[in-house]
């Protein structure tokens, strides 16, 4: 059994273009669906938060048409112990961890996007070989990781939350970035899927998930990668 670091937002809100507040946090299946795979294989899940703070769901993740119809998501998160006691971030050392995932939701925009002791994470994680998983908005937390003016994941082959998937969901005007054109920017080898479709991509080390219904398929090769 292995110990898979999942690192989380602690924001509970991403401040919009015009300053004002949008509730947010991290969205459900994109925690639950690797969490239960990850522990079904035999995993052991630990939780770190910038600060330590509870990880905060996004309420609108907790609907059952987000959820494949499913009600009890709201209960299924309650029952997580992992996600009451999260470890903080800045104590965090890569050596205890055999991989590290980042679940999404657009609370990882407004912290991990600019988090020093995530960003070092992340550079460590990738240098180190080590499985690095990230989903959706999680993404988020690899704009910040340059280092020596050197974004490690330049020519990288990855996925994420789309402009398109953006634009569907009403944000795209309002958010002060969009993740696909930040990491274009930034020197990705961006994959765009069809909206809402699942879709992942595997380069090196290096897993990401484009939205919420690649969770479960990101999960899947994540197994794979340990054992």
């Amino acid at each position: 059994m292995s110990k898979i670091l999942f690192v989380m937002t602690g924001a509970d809100h991403l401040t919009l273009k015009d300053g004002t507040r949008h509730p947010t946090g991290f969205w459900a299946e994109e925690f639950l669906a690797p969490y239960r795979a990850l522990v079904a294989a035999g995993h052991e899940i630990v939780v770190a938060t910038p600060g330590g703070v509870v990880p905060p769901v996004d309420k609108g993740s907790l609907a059952p048409q987000a959820n494949g119809g499913d009600e009890g998501v709201a209960e299924a998160l309650a029952a997580v112990a992992e996600l009451k006691d999260p470890v903080r971030l800045e104590d965090v050392r890569l050596a205890d961890y055999a991989a590290v995932f980042y679940p999404g939701g657009h609370g990882p925009m407004e912290d991990l996007a600019r988090d020093e002791a995530s960003a070092a994470l992340v550079r460590d994680t990738l240098a180190d070989g080590k499985p690095l998983a990230l989903v959706c908005h999680g993404l988020a937390a690899l704009v910040p990781a340059d280092s020596d003016g050197a974004w490690p994941f330049a020519g990288y082959r990855m996925t994420g939350f789309t402009d398109a998937e953006e634009t569907a969901a009403g944000l795209a005007g309002a958010v002060p970035w969009l993740l696909q054109s930040r990491l274009v920017e930034l020197g990705a080898q961006f994959d765009e899927g069809a909206p809402w479709a699942s879709n992942i991509v595997v380069d090196r080390n290096l897993y990401t998930g484009q939205n919420p219904g690649s969770s479960a398929d990101l999960a899947a090769a994540l197994v794979d990668a340990l054992k």
